[in-house]
C-alpha cells in the first residue's frame, strides 16, 4: 500500500513539469514566455520546500511514517524544480552568455541569494540515497539541515525578485517561518 501512495506522489511531483512542457509545446505561455516559464519553475521550487519542510511535523502530529518515507523524494523534486529554474534563466533568458550572468549573481542581490540556495541544494541531491544515508550516518542528518538555510534563501530570493507585489512572497516566507518554528517546537518536545 504505501508503495503506492509513493508512486502516486511521484506522479503528483511530476504534474508541474508536464504542466509547463505542454504550455511550452502548445503555445501557451502568454506573452512573455521565459519569464512565465522562470516564475512557474521558480515557485514550484518554493511549493516543495514548503511539502519537504512540513513532513517532520506530519510525521508527530499523525504518528505515521509514510510521512518520513516520501520526504527525500519530494526534496529531490526541490532539487529538480530548482534546476529547471536556474536552466531557464541561464539557457532561455541568456543562452549561455556567461558574462551578464557572471554580473547579475555578483551584482543583483536576488540572483545572488538564489543561485546560492541552488549551490546548497547539490550536496542534498548528491546524498539523498540510502547508501548515502548509512555512510554518512549522524553526519547526514546535519548535512539536510542546509534545508533550513535554502528555504529562507529561496524565500528572500521571490521577496528580493518582487518589486511591487509582495503578497505571494510574504506568503511563502509565512509558511516558511511557521515550518520551521513548528521544527524548533518539535525538537524542544522531543
Amino acid at each position: 500500500m504505501s508503495r503506492y501512495l509513493k508512486s502516486g506522489v511521484f506522479i503528483l511531483s511530476l504534474l508541474p513539469f508536464l504542466l509547463i512542457t505542454y504550455k511550452i509545446f502548445f503555445n501557451k505561455l502568454g506573452p512573455e514566455p521565459v519569464k512565465e516559464i522562470t516564475h512557474f519553475t521558480g515557485e514550484w521550487t518554493l511549493i516543495f520546500i514548503c511539502l519537504t519542510l512540513s513532513m517532520s511535523p506530519l510525521k508527530k502530529f499523525t504518528n505515521s511514517t509514510f510521512w518520513i518515507n516520501i520526504r527525500r523524494m519530494l526534496g529531490l523534486f526541490v532539487f529538480f524544480y530548482a534546476t529547471l529554474h536556474l536552466l531557464t534563466y541561464i539557457a532561455i533568458d541568456y543562452r549561455f552568455d556567461w558574462e551578464p550572468i557572471i554580473n547579475d549573481v555578483v551584482k543583483k542581490k536576488y540572483i545572488y541569494i538564489g543561485f546560492s540556495a541552488w549551490l546548497l541544494l547539490i550536496p542534498l541531491a548528491l546524498t539523498s540515497s540510502k547508501k548515502m544515508v548509512r555512510l554518512l550516518k549522524q553526519n547526514w542528518k546535519k548535512l539536510h539541515r542546509l534545508i533550513y538555510i535554502i528555504a529562507i534563501f529561496g524565500s528572500l530570493h521571490f521577496i528580493w525578485l518582487s518589486k511591487t507585489i509582495f503578497f505571494k512572497p510574504l506568503i511563502y516566507t509565512l509558511i516558511i517561518l511557521f515550518l520551521l518554528s513548528l521544527r524548533i517546537k518539535l525538537k524542544k518536545s522531543s
